[in-house]
């Protein structure tokens, strides 16, 4: 269970333009109990409104990333109701990360056991050190994955996320890689680094054009294609109106550096 009075998210300002949220609660492997839920909520709520806010690192304190829901409290409320509400609270929790307009990378640790995969899954990008271990488990405790296999099915093969859901097997992190579950792995000291310098490139391309690119993204995975196309072709001609897109392309011309103003 969270300790009392204990902050569950910390809000870091590694370098301008980034914000990064750290799971804190290392002694219950960064269950994503209510309270847990709650805190991550009410932080990418505030990141929605922080316009200096331009890469969101979603990061964890001791020897796991997230291992899921917090078993203990559900098992002190078995109770139908109760359950409707938790995954729902955890379901909207992880569709914010895809409807802010920043994007989010994971930086993983350690294990992330079923919804805490799934919070990976969710993530923008993720970069994980070589010691990390990935898996959707419930299964093994009779509770098949749910919610956790909707982001794992839209990053992976179906078969190769199926088998996931179905044995409760751990994959390690460059299977991960391999399967497209994460961007890429690195020696554990050099996981910190290594996500900062990709907030960098990030940082250093237009921010309307990152900020429009990425709600295209997502709308576009759920449609058919004749209405992704009319959806992209829309948004290719409200970035190329922008003015930053305009200088880039000028940039291009003159054959020079563009010069960015936002």
């Amino acid at each position: 269970m969270d300790s009392e009075n204990q902050r569950l998210v910390i809000e870091e300002t590694p370098a301008t333009g980034i914000v990064r949220l750290v799971l804190n609660n290392p002694a219950s492997f960064n269950a994503l109990s209510q309270n847990m839920l709650n805190e991550l909520t009410h932080a990418f709520n505030n990141i929605s409104k922080n316009t200096d806010c331009r890469v969101v690192i979603l990061a964890a304190q001791g020897k796991a990333f997230s291992a899921g829901h917090d078993l203990k409290e559900m098992r002190l409320h078995p109770d139908h109701g109760f359950y409707t509400e938790l995954f729902r609270q955890c379901s909207q929790m992880m569709l914010q990360i895809q409807s802010l307009a920043q994007p989010v990378i994971a930086q993983v640790q350690g294990i992330a056991t079923a919804a805490g995969c799934q919070l990976v899954s969710m993530c923008d990008l993720a970069v994980a050190s070589h010691s990390s271990k990935f898996a959707v488990s419930g299964i093994n405790y009779g509770l098949f994955c749910s919610t956790p296999s909707v982001g794992l099915s839209r990053n992976m093969h179906r078969k190769q996320a199926m088998e996931m859901l179905l044995t409760g097997d751990f994959i390690d992190a460059p299977t991960a890689v391999q399967r497209g579950l994460i961007n890429q792995c690195v020696e554990d000291d050099k996981l910190e680094e290594t996500v900062l310098n990709l907030c960098q490139k990030i940082l250093a391309k237009p921010e309307p054009a990152v900020r429009m690119g990425k709600q295209l993204f997502y709308k576009q995975l759920e449609m058919g294609i004749s209405a992704a196309y009319q959806l992209a072709e829309q948004t290719m001609a409200c970035n190329m109106m922008d003015e930053t897109a305009q200088e880039g392309f000028q940039a291009f011309l003159d054959k020079r550096k563009p010069h960015w103003n936002k």
